[in-house]
């Protein structure tokens, strides 16, 4: 993209504090006099962590509703790490299954607070894991900012410190962690990240079996790279979440929206280093307007807050592009691998919304959460070149359906 962050000016009607528009500038000025900029580089992971016994159904899931292929697969101390791969320039995803069912780290006590997550207390979307030139530097220029991360001697899980990952510490505000590598991804023994190990050939036969229904119906020619990752947190910490996001990664914040139906804003940031988004996702942060105690007095829609009060702060969901066009079918391209994965037993939320006709725009849906980490995946198709980042009235219809499907029954109280 290229553009000057220090001179960009933030789309989107979400006003911002003044704390917020001065110390996201200083932030980008640390950055640049720091080095941060010049070590950083794209996103070249994306990490979820899921209960022990989940993997193989979670990668079957993936097999199916994702591009991403099973490449290779360790055996540490303490977890299975699966490594999936779609195109080469896009990030990697890497799947950790405790080995034991009584494994037990922060993922598990986050997860306990909470009541919609306490049946899948090992299951969260961990984080990214960033290119760096200088792993070391790297840690020692974002601990000089306040920033705390993981050591060797300090984890239950050596993924998240070892001598070629360093993970920060879960962040207060997303419970996300941002992890960083100077290592080849696509030389995944130098990784080091235990005793390789295959899978069965039961085990593989049943990921085909996945990877043959997608292909005889021409689904997966359709689904390309993650387009966005969107996290909930609450409302009164947005702000923050926000800054810290930025000072530890080399994004700029593109632009917020209010999501007046929903009582909500949805708050964007890019990588301008990338020409194409699905080289370095975009991170989202939806939060409330308001407060739930204070809301009581309003009475307004609030799924977003409901949601982290039910789930708690994490990844809600992340984004599929489905290359853009008109599917011989006679239907868009989004449309007919909606309309094939439903038949084939995926669960989704309400219907596609927007429309594609002669105009730039949007096509979008939800699936239902994954029984296996929770996360939902949403499908979009940005028609005859959408430039946006997304439209109001999708995100509001989008947000309305998960959150009557994220509801929590206690007494007769229904959130």
């Amino acid at each position: 993209m290229g553009i000057d962050i220090n001179k960009y000016e933030p789309v989107g009607d979400k006003k911002n504090s003044d704390f917020f528009n001065t110390y996201r500038l200083k932030i980008y000025e640390r950055r640049a006099s720091s080095g941060l900029d010049q070590l950083l580089g794209k996103i070249r992971g994306l990490v979820v962590h899921v209960e022990t016994g989940d993997a193989l159904g979670y990668l079957e899931e993936l097999y199916l509703m994702t591009p991403y292929r099973l490449v290779a697969s360790y055996m540490s101390d303490t977890h299975k790490i699966y490594i999936l791969q779609s195109e080469p320039r896009f990030p990697r995803f890497f799947l950790l299954e405790p080995l034991s069912p009584t494994y037990e780290d922060e993922i598990k006590r986050f997860n306990m607070m909470y009541p919609l997550a306490r049946a899948k207390s090992n299951a969260r979307y961990v984080g990214e894991i960033m290119h760096t030139t200088d792993v070391e530097e790297t840690r020692g220029i974002l601990e000089s900012h306040n920033i705390r991360f993981h050591y060797p001697d300090e984890v239950d899980n050596s993924f998240y410190a070892n001598d070629h990952f360093t993970f920060s510490c879960p962040s207060d505000f997303t419970y996300n962690r941002i992890g960083y590598t100077s290592f080849d991804m696509d030389d995944f023994d130098s990784l080091r990240l235990g005793q390789r190990f295959h899978l069965t050939s039961e085990q593989l036969a049943s990921l085909e079996a996945q990877d043959a229904l997608g292909r005889d119906r021409g689904l997966h020619e359709l689904l390309s790279g993650v387009d966005h990752m969107a996290t909930r947190i609450l409302a009164g910490e947005r702000e923050d979440a926000i800054l810290e996001f930025l000072t530890m990664s080399n994004y700029y914040f593109w632009g917020a929206y209010n999501i007046a139906d929903m009582n909500s804003s949805t708050n964007v940031n890019r990588n301008d280093n990338v020409e194409d988004d699905k080289e370095s996702p975009a991170k989202v942060f939806t939060a409330n307007n308001t407060p739930s105690f204070v809301n009581s007095f309003e009475d307004l829609p609030m799924p977003t807050e409901d949601f982290v009060r039910n789930y708690g702060r994490r990844m809600h969901h992340v984004a599929y592009e489905v290359v853009d066009g008109d599917h011989p079918s006679g239907q868009k391209n989004v449309d007919y691998v909606v309309g094939e994965l439903a038949r084939l037993g995926v669960p989704f939320l309400a219907h596609v919304v927007g429309e594609c006709q002669d105009d730039p725009d949007l096509k979008q849906i939800f699936s239902k959460h994954s029984k296996y980490s929770l996360l939902i995946t949403e499908y979009v198709e940005r028609c005859h070149d959408f430039e946006g980042f997304f439209t109001k009235q999708n995100v509001a219809s989008l947000t309305e359906a998960a959150g009557s499907d994220e509801r929590y029954e206690h007494g007769h109280v229904f959130d």
